[in-house]
Formats: structure tokens, C-alpha cells, sequence
């Protein structure tokens, strides 16, 4: 089969055929129809100090995926061959006290999918059956893939009460977008969003932003409070960017008693403002991945349920590339001129 693979110890990855996974007792064999290119994956092509500390090639890569059942183990019980399916990409160890307090997303020996073991950018992949999720038969295969980027920003965005409250999300990537609209569609009061791209910022606008704001220019995160009537300030922060200079603006506007959920990983240590930390009452949550798998219950029935947000899901698919042209995918992804990145593996 087809194989996009992290061959040996630096840059770069190579499509390469390789034998088809075998199926364990307890497995689900999918044949990949659509994959999508994460941030993670850039860093594991560039190989930079994560991935070099990370990795231990030879190893498939990707983790955001979309496919059809085409074989189950023989002690398989819930899902069938023909089923359409994603799949969470942390396999937990269920030994650990985190998992065996029924908090499995807290893992400590959490292993991903294409970064501790072979990964979804391949014509197959066999993942444990308890990390299959189950879509409806008529599925559209580019929402499908987006499940794993979409639970990220549904666990954040759900971290702490929306309703009526004021919200910032710093960084309009894919993900960013995606938990704007979440908190409109819960009922948010006010989102703003800020980012140094205009094109993604037109994404969050189409997402059902209320305010769009590129903190080039001239405009300050106070004066965008000042133009949609907002008297104090943010109730909720989302921080999806993992820009020193975002987390402080945030820490600077919010109000007394905000509460910050933050998923953007930095690329190194920074300081920031304790005091005003302490002083002003916030509370930081620290977010990664999916809750297991409650945000996948979630997600699945906001988008049934709701056509506005399947359609601003939907939108954050700018480019469609096939999958022999990867090269491609990385070139739009690495432009910053796009929302997700897809690749066709059918």
C-alpha cells in the first residue's frame, strides 16, 4: 500500500510502498478516504528539536483521518465492516489511576497515532476498536476527517460556561476558527477573534465572528472592545495560537474573574504578567487533545443538530489535494494562505 513515511532521523518524508497493517483481535482495519495536514505534521516533516526528541523512525505519520471499515478482528463486538468512521489518535494505556478513574484523556502513557505508532497517511490503518467513532452513512468525508482538530476545539471551547459571556479566541487557524463558531452557536455574547493573517481572519468572519481584528495594525484588542459596546473586559479566552505576545494580550483584556483555556503550544518558554494573573482572579486551564469521549458526543450532535455549524466546519477545508501531490499540501499549509489542508486517499 501506499505510505507517507518518516524514513530515518531528519527533514523530510517520502511516499513509499509498504506492506499492509494486519489486524489484531481487538482491532479495526480502514481503508483511509480523506486525511488531514496538522501542524504536528509540519514539525515532523521539518524534524525540528520536538520531532527529533519525539520520533523514532521508520514511521507512518498523520493522525487526522476519515475512511471506510473494511475488516474487524474476531473479538471486535461494536463496529462492522462497510461503517464509516474517524478515529481519536491518543491510545491510552487503562492501567494508569487517570484511566482507570474513567479519565482517560489524562493518560500518562498517552501514545499517538503517526507520531508513537504508525499513522493515517496510508492507504490503511488498524486502530484499537474503543478509539473508532462511528459516522452517520451519508458523512461528508472532509467533515469526517476534521473530527480529531474539531474535538481540540470543542474541548476548549467548552471548557467553561459561553452563554451571554464575552469571548477572544487568539489565532484563527483551523482550529481557532472552529471554536469560534462553537461558542456562537452555545450562545457567546460577543467573539472576537485576532490573528496576523487577513485571509484567516475572513474564515473566523465567515465562521460567525462578530469581530475580526489583525493585531499588525493599528487597532489594539481594547479599541475592538470599544467598537462593539463591550464596558469591561472578555469573560472567556481562548488561546489557540501559542504566541507569547497573543497570551499576554489576552492576559491584559480580561476581565476580573476570566477564565483562559489554552491549547496553542509554544515553541518555547515565556514569560508572562503573574500579577495581573493574581490580581485580577484568572483562572488558566491547560487543554490537549479530546475528553474521551465525551467531546466526541458533543461534536457529533452539534453538527447534527445544527446546519449553520456543519457549514462553518465545513468552510475551514480551504485546499484538496491529492494524495500523490503531498509536496502540495505542505506547500499550502507552510503559506499560511489557507484554513485545513486535505488530502484525498481514495
Amino acid at each position: 500500500m501506499r505510505a507517507l513515511v518518516k524514513t530515518e532521523a531528519g527533514p523530510g518524508l517520502t511516499m513509499m510502498d509498504v506492506p499492509e497493517p494486519i489486524c489484531g483481535p481487538n482491532e479495526v482495519k480502514i481503508r483511509v478516504l480523506r486525511a488531514g495536514l496538522c501542524g504536528t505534521d509540519l514539525h515532523i516533516e521539518e524534524w525540528d528539536d520536538w520531532a527529533a526528541a519525539t520520533l523514532r523512525p521508520p514511521l507512518v505519520v498523520g493522525h487526522e483521518f476519515f475512511g471506510e471499515v473494511v475488516e474487524v478482528g474476531p473479538e471486535v463486538t461494536s463496529v462492522h465492516v462497510g461503517k464509516k468512521v474517524s478515529a481519536e489518535g491518543h491510545i491510552v494505556c487503562g492501567q494508569c489511576r487517570n484511566c482507570r478513574a474513567g479519565l482517560r484523556q489524562l493518560c500518562i502513557r498517552t501514545r499517538g497515532i503517526g507520531v508513537n505508532r504508525d499513522g493515517a497517511f496510508a492507504d490503511y490503518v488498524v486502530m484499537p476498536e474503543t478509539n473508532v467513532w462511528t459516522h452517520p452513512d451519508d458523512m461528508d468525508p472532509d467533515v469526517g476527517a476534521l473530527f480529531d482538530p474539531l474535538g481540540n476545539a470543542t474541548h476548549t471551547a467548552l471548557m467553561f460556561p459561553l452563554v451571554g459571556e464575552d469571548v477572544l479566541v487568539t489565532g484563527a487557524g483551523p482550529i481557532g476558527v472552529m471554536a469560534a463558531a462553537i461558542a456562537k452557536h452555545v450562545g457567546a455574547r460577543h467573539v472576537v477573534v485576532t490573528d496576523v493573517s487577513d485571509y484567516r481572519l475572513d474564515l473566523a468572519r465567515a465562521a460567525g465572528a462578530d469581530l475580526v481584528l489583525n493585531v499588525t495594525g493599528d487597532r489594539s484588542i481594547a479599541d475592538a472592545q470599544r467598537a462593539i459596546g463591550m464596558r469591561e473586559g472578555f469573560d472567556i479566552g481562548l488561546e489557540m495560537s501559542g504566541a507569547p505576545s497573543a497570551v499576554n494580550d489576552m492576559i491584559a483584556n480580561m476581565n476580573h474573574g476570566g477564565r483562559i483555556a489554552m491549547l496553542g503550544l509554544p515553541k518555547d518558554p515565556y514569560p508572562i504578567d503573574w500579577g495581573k494573573v493574581i490580581t485580577h482572579m484568572l483562572t488558566i486551564k491547560g487543554i490537549y487533545g479530546r475528553e474521551m469521549y465525551d467531546t466526541w458526543y458533543k461534536m457529533a450532535a452539534m453538527l447534527q443538530t445544527s446546519p449553520t455549524l456543519f457549514a462553518a466546519v465545513k468552510g475551514v477545508v480551504t485546499h484538496r489535494v491529492n494524495a500523490d501531490d503531498w509536496p502540495d499540501a505542505w506547500a499550502a499549509a507552510r503559506s499560511g494562505a489557507c484554513g485545513k489542508v486535505i488530502m484525498d486517499w481514495s
